[in-house]
């Protein structure tokens, strides 16, 4: 078994809600050999959490990894609306952190590769609908504002290295 690097590779996979990105993630993981996922989704601090993760993020995950150590994280139940359980990531030589957000600009001095993850609304409409459900279609506006305003400040796209084009019509 190779020896695990003090500090591992880090890819952040971002682009809107309904992408892909989480899909990807997996499949990158899968590729090299059981790569670390973290997903934003356990992090976001409820619908209006965009913003707000992005400091626990970096303190949680990025900056540890940066420095040689684990990943710690709570992750956030939507059900009752308040962090729960702690999770800690294994050592590995590859990390994906996936969700709207990774990319932020106050992540990039921790990621090694940027991945950008774009699909056409009414596609990912359908896909975040078949994958969330219905209990997801009144959020779906309020996500979608904050998320259009985050990737307006943080030009996410243009400092991708990597930009996916999925459609899946």
């Amino acid at each position: 078994m190779p020896s695990v690097p003090s500090r591992p590779y880090v890819i952040g996979v971002d682009g809107p809600s309904g992408a892909g990105k989480t899909r990807l993630a997996v499949q990158l993981a899968d590729t090299l050999d059981g790569a670390g996922v973290v997903h934003l989704d356990d992090l976001y601090p409820g619908w209006d959490g965009l913003e707000a993760v992005l400091p626990r993020l970096v303190s949680w995950v990025l900056a540890p990894l940066a420095q040689g150590r684990r990943a710690r994280w709570r992750r956030y139940d939507w059900v009752v609306g308040r962090y729960a359980e702690w999770h800690q990531l294994a050592p590995t030589t590859t990390v994906i952190v996936e969700g709207v957000g990774a990319g932020a600009r106050v992540c990039a001095p921790y990621l090694d590769l940027l991945v950008w993850v774009e699909a056409p609304e009414p596609v990912r409409y359908a896909q975040a609908m078949a994958r969330d459900g219905v209990g997801y279609r009144p959020h779906w506006r309020r996500w979608s504002a904050a998320e259009r305003a985050h990737f307006g400040r943080e030009d996410t796209r243009g400092r991708a290295d990597v930009v996916v084009s999925t459609d899946r019509t």
